[in-house]
């Protein structure tokens, strides 16, 4: 991949991680493929398509608060591109149920969002 293709990539990835944090559901499913397949690492499977993606975002919004924050970026040998987040995960009393490193795996093609799927994090 090209210096400008991957630095395109990490700004569309950075910019949809701002919008989820800021739970701005609209602004993320614009850079998505219609047809994106979203891993529901919270409930198991993949969301289909941007409604699923929405609708399963609030519902995990009613119950935990999660923040992503992108802190390294790799191109895999089979194109793909792994996002290290650190990851806050905490419930709406304040409790933090998570705290540490995942991975991120997403396909891009067409600069959209095609498919994101979750790996533990050493």
């Amino acid at each position: 991949m090209t210096d400008k293709k991957m630095f395109e990539k990490q700004e569309l990835i950075k910019n949809a991680y701002a919008a989820f944090n800021a739970r701005n559901i609209d602004a993320i499913l614009q850079v998505m493929h219609p047809d994106v397949k979203w891993t529901r690492a919270w409930e198991g499977d993949y969301a289909n398509g941007h409604d699923e993606v929405r609708a399963y975002w609030e519902r995990q919004w009613k119950e935990i608060n999660p923040r992503v924050t992108p802190v390294g970026f790799c191109e895999r040998e089979n194109g793909t591109l792994e996002v290290e987040v650190n990851q806050l995960v905490k419930d709406w009393e304040g409790n933090i149920l998570f705290d540490g490193k995942v991975f991120h795996v997403y396909v891009i093609n067409d600069g959209l969002i095609q498919k994101m799927d979750v790996e533990p994090g050493l």
